[in-house]
């Protein structure tokens, strides 16, 4: 291996979960991710592995939208095993189990020696969160935000770094000059699940932070394998898929890692690594080799040219939003799973078109795309959701 390069390994979600948790526990990395990708971990540098749920005992879940997960601090050893230089926090799921969560997870890893980004004991603490690796005359830092869920950062509780279309950017800058790094990875926790395509907002934004500084902004969340662009002097990555996360979704089981190489005065070489979840209920993963690998990078490859096409990703994203309507639509219906249903089988969606007449339409558009109907519904619902507007909650 070259001397003066530095490499560095970036892989996407993991969570222990039921399949794999004794492999974990026992630190087994062959086992979980075979030999040869093992000896990867093991030969990189610098290694960054976004952790998307708490490590607790704790069995107090947050009221949110979606699943809460967790995992059992035992399974420290395996993440321990996998060599990591930083783990990325800023997710829609590191505060599930609320403010013990967070600190039973921040407080494992420390005591391991793992270093962590992305989230803060206030807003404040956690826009500045910015671990950086000193190696190989090479100074690289990593940033980590997330969209806004549930698990955002206050100014006066903790949680994830929320990137801020107004702020984020700027912070990226000043980070980068006042720790004079060469590098700065961005890991955004963002997109929509199983969607392989950049959404026209989320190439705005990661191409902003590259205008800002970051040399390669990596989006995770997505589940599913996406898109490459190189974009002026950096990087963009949208949806590398999971690391290790036992998922149903057909799209779940392939990923790809993401191996950027830095040498002093040249440009960075970037390439990418094809792993496959095995489908024995394991919860496994494995090297991709031979035709599975050259399939999956062919996939990928393809939808990074077409990306490139004028026009496409605003095509694409609407066809895919318009696919989607029903799904929204059905819930904010205050008819229930049911009618859901009845709808879907009987009138194939077209009942619960005919329910939201334009004028509906129009008005619920306006209220999710003005800037300022769209606070005022958002801080409404959260306080409704928190039970301070005297909404009763349906348990």
């Amino acid at each position: 291996m070259n001397d003066s390069k530095l490499s560095v390994l970036i892989a996407g979600d993991m969570v222990p979960t039921k399949s794999n948790e004794q492999l974990f526990i026992d630190g087994s990395m062959s086992s979980l991710i075979g030999d040869s990708l093992h000896t990867i971990f093991q030969e990189a540098d610098i290694v960054s592995i976004n952790l998307e749920c708490p490590l607790t005992t704790s069995d107090t879940p947050i009221d949110k939208c979606g699943p809460n997960l967790r995992a059992i601090p035992e399974t420290i050893q395996g993440i321990k095993a996998l060599n990591p230089t930083v783990v990325g926090l800023a997710n829609n799921h590191i505060m599930d189990f609320g403010e013990k969560g967070l600190s039973d997870t921040v407080s494992l890893l420390s005591c391991n020696g793992i270093p962590y980004v992305g989230v803060g004991n206030s807003l404040e603490e956690a826009v500045k969160s910015i671990h950086i690796v000193e190696k190989k005359g090479c100074r690289i830092g990593f940033y980590a935000c997330a969209e806004h869920e549930f698990t955002i950062a206050t100014e006066d509780s903790p949680g994830a770094n929320p990137f801020d279309p107004l702020t984020t950017g700027d912070t990226i800058l000043k980070l980068k000059s006042d720790h004079a790094l060469d590098k700065l990875v961005v890991l955004f926790h963002g997109g929509k699940e199983y969607y392989q395509y950049p959404s026209p907002g989320l190439q705005k934004v990661c191409r902003h932070l590259v205008e800002k500084g970051a040399d390669l902004v990596v989006c995770q969340h997505s589940h599913c394998i996406g898109a490459y662009e190189h974009y002026l002097s950096g990087d963009i990555v949208y949806g590398q898929g999971n690391f290790i996360f036992d998922m149903q979704h057909p799209l779940s089981k392939e990923s790809i890692l993401i191996s950027y190489e830095i040498e002093k005065g040249k440009q960075p070489a970037l390439s990418f690594i094809p792993i496959k979840c095995n489908i024995d209920g394991s919860g496994t993963i494995y090297l991709a080799k031979d035709e599975e690998k050259e399939a999956i990078l062919n996939r990928f490859y393809t939808r990074s040219e077409e990306i490139l096409q004028p026009g496409f990703i605003d095509m694409k994203y609407s066809m895919f939003a318009k696919n989607m309507l029903h799904s929204y639509l059905m819930i904010v219906s205050p008819f229930g799973k049911w009618f859901s249903r009845f709808d879907r089988y009987i009138f194939k969606g077209r009942l619960i078109r005919f329910l939201y007449t334009k004028r509906k339409l129009l008005v619920l558009q306006n209220i999710v795309e003005c800037e300022a109907h769209r606070e005022l519904f958002c801080y409404g619902l959260n306080k409704a959701t928190h039970g301070s507007l005297g909404v009763t909650k349906n348990t």
